[in-house]
């Protein structure tokens, strides 16, 4: 049974240990220890990193009551140990998991609402709720998240014996034999919980709810804390300087300036369209009739344009009118009309000719060409 120093002292960092277990492993070894501080993945938190003397801790698991530390390097049976953690990560995930127990008591006692599911990645977390809260009631439930952080309360987690445990009003997914492991914020949470976590919560600095959307019937909430909150904020900054400096506006004004600059985009997307259809009737105006195939290449006109201007040279032609958007380098779209010709008997043989693929009706066919400007040139000039 390997002791888990963590439940004691969840900012113990170094310790040392003797090895009891060293077996070699897909991917390094399995290497067991008497005691370890290093907490093996569970409750929704993964698993801590860091060092076994000069080998590198890659992963930790339980395996019944010890702990499984996957290493770089064999470690002898017998030999005592350095173990070092990875301290920020783990103050990192103490700092999320201590404010989403936080976010979570405050969402049952304010709420009513069950935390029915918990995911901590590297950068944020997602906390699933049992029902739905107003815009209000989440801005409520983040300033009272931050008001447990600036109160500073102790956090206390330890096995409550059992007949402490039976008379307990605690949080938990899943009905639980054996020893139980209490996290406890006075007067915010009281949850079953495994993972280490802060001594008192003003270690956890700030909580922010990033968004919630509606899940299985409930809410799903994604949220940081602490050092990854800071560092999101730093990053949602530094965009929104450079939003801000491109819009030549102050940065509390950007949302102004966006919906600005997408008027002045959409307006000149109607203009765009306005001059696209005008030149595909020019086109087809300066396009000599014929009692052949016309075939035209375009990198100009937007789909709507280059359709007008497939069925105004259609009636101009006794074969077919094609009209090719694009370029050789990126490949070219088609759209080809025809009075007279069945385009769709045609089309195995146009896009044979054109290494392409589309279809259509008989009057019309779109899809796209493989073949250079050339060889399509080339191919459709005299097709019948």
């Amino acid at each position: 049974m390997t002791e888990r120093l963590y439940n004691a002292d969840s900012h113990l960092f170094s310790f040392r240990a003797a090895v009891t277990g060293c077996e070699e492993t897909a991917g390094g070894w399995l290497v067991t220890l008497d005691r370890t501080a290093f907490f093996p993945e569970g409750g929704g938190q993964r698993a801590d990193t860091g060092t076994l003397s000069s080998a590198r801790v890659l992963d930790v698991q339980e395996r019944g009551d010890e702990i499984v530390h996957l290493v770089s390097a064999p470690l002898p049976v017998g030999e005592t140990v350095e173990g070092r953690l990875d301290a920020g990560q783990r103050l990192r995930r103490m700092q999320n998991h201590s404010g989403e127990h936080i976010v979570s008591g405050l969402a049952h006692r304010l709420f009513g609402l069950e935390n029915v599911g918990f995911h901590m990645g590297e950068r944020d977390m997602t906390v699933d709720l049992s029902g739905e809260l107003t815009a209000a009631e989440l801005e409520e439930l983040e300033t009272r998240a931050n008001e447990a952080v600036r109160a500073n309360l102790p956090v206390r987690a330890w096995f409550p014996a059992p007949e402490e445990l039976a008379v307990l009003d605690y949080r938990s997914k899943k009905e639980l034999t054996g020893r139980v492991r209490l996290v406890e914020i006075k007067g915010v949470d009281l949850c079953a919980c495994c993972a280490p976590h802060v001594s008192r919560t003003g270690e956890i600095g700030l909580i922010k709810l990033l968004s919630a959307e509606r899940h299985r019937g409930g809410l799903r909430l994604t949220l940081l804390c602490g050092m990854n909150a800071l560092e999101d904020y730093r990053l949602r900054l530094e965009s929104a300087g450079a939003v801000s400096r491109a819009l030549s506006v102050p940065r509390e004004a950007i949302a102004g300036g966006v919906e600005r600059l997408l008027g002045e985009r959409d307006a000149l997307k109607e203009r765009v369209a306005a001059l696209s259809m005008e030149l595909a009737r020019l086109r087809a105006d300066n396009t000599p009739a014929t009692e052949g195939n016309i075939c035209l290449f375009d990198r100009v006109l937007d789909e709507i344009a280059l359709r007008e201007l497939v069925n105004l040279l259609a009636e101009k032609c006794g074969g077919f009118a094609a009209a090719f958007s694009g370029g050789d380098e990126t490949g070219w779209r088609y759209i080809i009309g025809s009075r007279h010709a069945d385009l769709r008997a045609l089309c195995p043989r146009i896009n044979a000719a054109v290494k392409g693929k589309g279809g259509g009706s008989r009057e019309m066919l779109q899809g796209r060409a493989g073949a250079s400007e050339e060889e399509i040139r080339r191919a459709l000039s005299d097709l019948v």
